[in-house]
C-alpha cells in the first residue's frame, strides 16, 4: 500500500468512526485506544495531539481525548502528512476493518 493509500484508508476510517459515534456505537479508534494499540494525548500546551505507540501508562490512569475532539486535528494531519510511520500507526488502529486485513495478506 503505497503513502496515498494509506492515507485514503485511514481518512475513510475516521469518516466511519464518525459514523459510527453518531449511531452511538464505539469508533474503532477509540477502542484500539482502549486497547493499548496505540495513544493519543494532548501536547503539553493543549493545543495539539501526540499519536504514540502502545500504551505509555495504564489504561484506568489517563484520561482519553474524546473522539470528537480528535478526530479533526487527526483528519488534517493525515491530509498533510507524507510520514509513513504515523500512517500506518493509525492505519494499524483499524486492522480489524476487511480493507487492511485484505492489504496486509
Amino acid at each position: 500500500m503505497d503513502t496515498d493509500e494509506l492515507r485514503r484508508f485511514v481518512l475513510d476510517r475516521l469518516d466511519e468512526d464518525e459514523r459510527r459515534l453518531a449511531g452511538e456505537e464505539l469508533p474503532l479508534l477509540d477502542d484500539a485506544e482502549r486497547r493499548g494499540r496505540l495513544r493519543i494525548t494532548r501536547t503539553d500546551d493543549g493545543a495539539g495531539l501526540l499519536l504514540l505507540p502502545g500504551p505509555a501508562q495504564a489504561a484506568d490512569e489517563r484520561e482519553l481525548v474524546p473522539f470528537p475532539e480528535k478526530v479533526g486535528q487527526l483528519r488534517s494531519e493525515v491530509e498533510q502528512t507524507d510520514d509513513d510511520t504515523v500512517l500506518r500507526l493509525l492505519a494499524g488502529a483499524f486492522d480489524t476493518h476487511h480493507d487492511w486485513q485484505e492489504e496486509r495478506r
